[in-house]
């Protein structure tokens, strides 16, 4: 398993996808799912970056590893900022109309649909978010 620690800033995306696309480039998968990766890792680290920290700069490390059995793709991010599990987020309710929704918690939601799994911890201070698609 492979790992990148960055500054948890909106600028370090760029080199985040990068990282991690080099990562499973030594495997085969389906075109379609990068996408879907791109979309979730998007959410997860701008999520991160922008309120992990509140008003100081933290770390985010990013770890990928291509799990064999069942072939998946495991991206697992690390920061060091408030404990926040956004699994425990509601989902939004879709029915809803648009100006009596609260904001907030589409991403996620959105991460939860397109992944097959997101899992959360808290271990040593450090929230641990890992996404899984399989292959």
């Amino acid at each position: 398993m492979n790992e990148l620690k960055v500054d948890a800033k909106l600028e370090k995306l760029d080199d985040i996808m990068n990282f991690i696309w080099e990562e499973l480039s030594k495997i085969e998968y389906p075109k379609k799912l990068r996408l879907k990766l791109q979309l979730a890792v998007e959410e997860i680290f701008v999520n991160i970056a922008s309120y992990a920290y509140v008003d100081k700069t933290g770390y985010a490390i990013v770890k990928v590893n291509v799990q064999e059995e069942p072939k998946a793709a495991v991206i697992t991010f690390i920061d060091g900022g408030i404990k926040y599990n956004p699994l425990e987020k509601e989902d939004p309710d879709l029915n809803m109309p648009l100006e009596e929704r609260t904001e907030g918690g589409f991403g996620i939601y959105m991460v939860k649909n397109i992944m097959d799994d997101v899992e959360y911890d808290y271990v040593d201070s450090q929230n641990i978010l890992t996404i899984i698609k399989y292959l």
